[in-house]
């Protein structure tokens, strides 16, 4: 953990600082903060248009009774993509933009799916116990804590007034 936090706060700001020096002596200072903020806009209308793409299809996954498990992940990337293009910097924009480009962060949901699934498949079979049934609901359905839960309603009319 020591190390991942080393190179996050220490090691990536020295060499952005090192890239966006080379670059405004190769271009000049002005036009180095004109690229940097033509960035960070350009970043920012693509992140809005991805994040919209991401929430249409997280809807449609939900409204056809999918888990959008796909769809939370490219939410979570377009954000950290987003993020990373609004950061001032030439290295956090490439790897920003890699998260924001439809087929870059397919590549990137694979890798993080291939990581962490199996920690995720252990700790749910694991850790969750089966709740007991509620014993006048033949449904057995449960809240997430795993308390039985009523599912009959009734409609409640307003108050005359």
């Amino acid at each position: 953990m020591l190390p991942l936090l080393l190179l996050i706060f220490l090691i990536v700001p020295i060499a952005e600082l090192a890239v966006i020096i080379q670059v405004g002596e190769a271009i000049g200072v002005w036009w180095t903060i004109g690229l940097l903020v033509l960035d960070s806009v350009l970043g920012s209308l693509l992140m809005r248009a991805q994040g919209r793409a991401a929430w249409r299809r997280f809807n449609e996954a939900v409204g056809t009774g999918r888990v959008p498990a796909r769809e939370v992940l490219d939410g979570v990337l377009v954000i950290f993509g987003g993020a990373l293009l609004l950061t001032p910097g030439f290295i956090s924009d490439i790897l920003g933009a890699l998260l924001l480009l439809p087929p870059t962060r397919a590549i990137a949901r694979r890798i993080l799916v291939r990581r962490f699934a199996g920690r995720m498949v252990a700790s749910v079979a694991g850790g969750m116990p089966r709740p007991p049934r509620w014993p006048g609901n033949g449904h057995g359905q449960y809240d997430v804590e795993g308390h039985a839960v009523d599912v009959d309603a009734e409609r409640l009319d307003p108050p005359a007034r």
